[in-house]
């Protein structure tokens, strides 16, 4: 992967020579010592422990290619994955600072290109930190246990007998001292020591781990610094718009190219034929002009004719009329069956029967999709700017469209403005390089907000048709749930088959499949041609409110106290194993662990809630963390919800890596769950979306925000895990419980706005 062009830039991060130079002498590997690269495949496993070479920066000390300490002391880390608000770019270089043994006042954090010589680069699924938590202290360990066999070379005394402390190395019977800055030449001589031979140090001798640090990037957003994909700036840039059909997947038939082209300000305009993927490079007219306002304004006069398919006779209403009449019959896949449910509900003491159903939503981004792209013909290369969530996605895109060499893309990434699953998808980033091949020169394009709303990638809406029953004892005997869900018809080994959205598929092993004798799990999709994609949490997000919120009816229907009937229907066992082929193991003691912490610490059924408040409690296993949430609300006579409080008891495992971080991460699942269950949805008329901007999409403000938010973090004796999506599915359950505890309405659609909750 080539370095980043030094003249090409005007960004302020980017405009800094030391940090240009250090991108470019860590770029490659052989420019230092280098070891760090353990995700690599076995084809580059000789290149990932290498001696100093005859290229490295003298005064530099470069022990991976993550870490580089500087004669003057300071200490620069690499931050791999793409910081999309949830603060990796803060609490991965912390991971490498605490085994490192640095000042964190000397570290600058230097967000990396896409390159192989770092693995895997992605944010998603809450996995940025397990996937990298063990391997980035032992890089830190080995740096410092190098700088520690520098020191005791220097000194001749035994490395057992040293030990750093903020950057400085310590011999505690010579009381000699040496710091990092005086050493890195030293340490660049030296082997690198064998990974068996390194030692972490205990989690009770961390000093920064587990302690409250500001985002590294929080003085540049909060001052309006340039660090987001839609502020890039390149020399000589044009500005493009792409209109697309109102109508998912529809074609270009002509355009008014001729008149567009006249227009102030307007370089270009063209038709590009794109393909049929709904989450690619779709049909469209690129506008290029001098500035992105005369561009939108252009864009007002284009007049297309399209060819719209047969997407136009896709409409929600008739999708919900289809659900109604599909759940009368079988699903068509049998996820589980254990049991006999008829039975066990035919011998029943109590019978519930409820349809739950929930929307699509977009995800609704702050920042709109965009993307700056350079294209140079005479060369072959691409030069790419994006906020994304998956890098290798853009360029794997752009090397199978476009046809162009991997080796020939640089993709630079830069802070996202909210990401929430939306830019795991690369259709942007397409379409700003297919604009690029055709105009000489560098190229950003950019959404407009209805381009945004109208051209997402779905959460996938939903029909939950339930049945449950509890016996004489009022515990639960059977529970059926029968999915009505939504696909897209794909070709796969040259076949055709419906695959449902990311999130619209139902797992066996759901919660409570596995722990109910008598269980019917089915899934029913209906053919869609609406782009689906991953939204925070996939799945999990809708899932946990379904069953948490009929669990509770059931709970109800028994005559049982909701906490005591989760706790009977967990058990005793402390682990239940999957089942299946992708079946996960489920640690019923962490969760019945967060569950009685998080009762304790809400004083769960120690009050009298007059009549228009109460609590609700719910819990859920998402993303490898265990979280207990339980909520408080007060529902006014006229219908108005406020949420009062919500207390929230998280398992991810053995150590929170920035407490700062985590609790914001927790606090916002929070805000984004009680957005996400009281305003948004998506109708669909004619293939298309009705809803376009916020005045039709409305989203949680500042009033309707929770008044307090109590966040605590259960340690366990397990890997440490991610957090931003975990903490958002109990969320909605445990609000709509508190709502039907507090006023005895069942909230059974979203968004809550649909619901009547007056009371007298």
């Amino acid at each position: 992967m080539k370095a980043m062009n030094q003249t090409n830039i005007s960004m302020a991060e980017v405009d800094d020579q030391q940090r240009r130079d250090f991108l470019r002498q860590s770029s490659l590997i052989g420019g230092g010592l280098v070891l760090g690269s353990f995700w690599m495949q076995d084809a580059l496993a000789e290149q990932t422990i290498a001696k100093p070479s005859a290229t490295s920066t003298t005064g530099n000390f470069k022990p991976s290619a993550f870490i580089q300490i500087a004669d003057d002391g300071k200490v620069t880390l690499i931050s791999k994955q793409p910081e999309i608000g949830q603060g990796i770019k803060t609490s991965l270089p912390m991971v490498i600072a605490e085994e490192l043994e640095v000042n964190w006042k000397d570290v600058v954090i230097v967000q990396a290109d896409l390159n192989p010589m770092y693995g895997d680069q992605f944010a998603g699924g809450s996995l940025s930190t397990p996937m990298n938590y063990n391997e980035f202290l032992k890089l830190g360990a080995t740096a410092r246990t190098m700088l520690i066999q520098a020191a005791a070379t220097n000194w001749n005394v035994p490395a057992s007998e040293c030990h750093a402390e903020k950057s400085v190395v310590y011999h505690k019977s010579s009381k000699r001292q040496a710091s990092y800055a005086s050493l890195v030449n030293k340490a660049a001589s030296l082997p690198v020591p064998e990974a068996n031979s390194i030692v972490l140090k205990k989690p009770s001798e961390y000093k920064l781990l587990g302690t409250r640090i500001g985002g590294v990037d929080n003085g540049a957003v909060v001052s309006g610094k340039p660090l987001f994909g839609i502020d890039v700036k390149l020399p000589g840039m044009l500005y493009a718009v792409y209109e697309k059909c109102p109508a998912f997947g529809g074609k270009v038939v002509s355009a008014n190219l001729d008149a567009i082209k006249a227009l102030p300000g307007v370089k270009d305009a063209f038709i590009l034929e794109g393909t049929s993927n709904l989450n690619g490079l779709m049909p469209g007219v690129a506008i290029i002009a001098e500035s992105t306002w005369s561009a939108f304004s252009a864009r007002k006069q284009l007049k297309v004719q399209w060819d719209e398919g047969s997407v136009v006779n896709e409409s929600w209403d008739d999708f919900a009329v289809k659900a109604q009449s599909l759940s009368k019959q079988a699903g068509a896949i049998s996820l589980r069956k254990d049991g006999d449910v008829n039975t066990a509900i035919a011998t029943a003491a109590k019978v519930v029967e409820a349809k739950y159903v929930y929307p699509f939503i977009s995800h609704a981004s702050i920042e709109p999709q965009n993307c700056t792209a350079w294209f140079k013909p005479e060369q072959g290369t691409l030069e790419l700017w994006a906020p994304t969530q998956n890098p290798a996605a853009g360029q794997n895109i752009v090397n199978t469209v476009l046809k162009i060499p991997k080796e020939k893309i640089t993709l630079h990434m830069t802070r996202s403005g909210g990401g929430f699953g939306r830019r795991l998808s690369a259709d942007y980033i397409i379409e700003a390089a297919a604009i690029a091949q055709k105009v000489n020169a560098p190229v950003k394009l950019t959404w407009s907000r209805e381009d945004d709303m109208r051209h997402d990638h779905y959460r996938a809406g939903g029909f939950h048709f339930l049945r449950g029953a509890v016996d004489k004892n009022g515990k639960l005997s059977a529970w059926h749930n029968h999915f009505v869900t939504f696909a897209n018809r794909i070709m796969r080994d040259g076949k055709s088959v419906l695959q449902p959205g990311s999130g619209a598929s139902l797992s066996g092993d759901e919660f409570p499949g596995r722990w109910v004798e008598n269980c019917l799990l089915e899934q029913t999709p209906m053919e869609c041609g609406i782009p689906m994609g991953p939204w925070r949490a996939p799945g999990s997000n809708v899932f946990a409110w379904v069953f948490h919120s009929f669990i509770d009816e059931l709970a109800h229907a028994a005559g049982r106290d909701p906490l005591e009937f989760r706790l009977e229907i967990l058990g005793d066992k402390d682990m239940v194993q999957g089942t299946g082929e992708r079946g996960q193991p489920y640690n019923v003691a962490r969760m019945r662990n967060v569950l009685k912490e998080v009762a304790a610490k809400s004083g769960w059924g120690k009050r009298n809630f007059p009549k228009g408040q109460g609590q609700g409690i719910a819990f859920h296993f998402s993303h490898r963390g265990y979280i207990a949430e339980v909520a408080e609300v007060t529902v006014s006579k006229d219908g108005q919800l406020k949420v009062d409080r919500v207390v929230v008891v998280t398992d991810i495992g053995s150590q929170i890596v920035n407490l700062s971080g985590a609790e914001n991460q927790v606090q916002g699942s929070v805000i984004d769950g009680i957005s996400t269950l009281m305003f948004p949805e998506l109708d669909f008329q004619r293939g298309r979306t009705v809803q376009s901007n916020f005045d039709q999409y409305p989203l949680l403000r500042m009033p309707d925000s929770p008044t307090k938010i109590d966040v605590h973090f259960l340690k366990s004796d397990y890997p440490v895990t991610g957090l931003g999506e975990p903490a958002f599915p109990p969320l909605a359950p445990a609000v709509c419980n508190a709502i039907f505890a507090a006023i005895g309405k069942r909230v059974r659609q979203l968004p809550l706005s649909r619901n009547d909750l007056r009371w007298s």
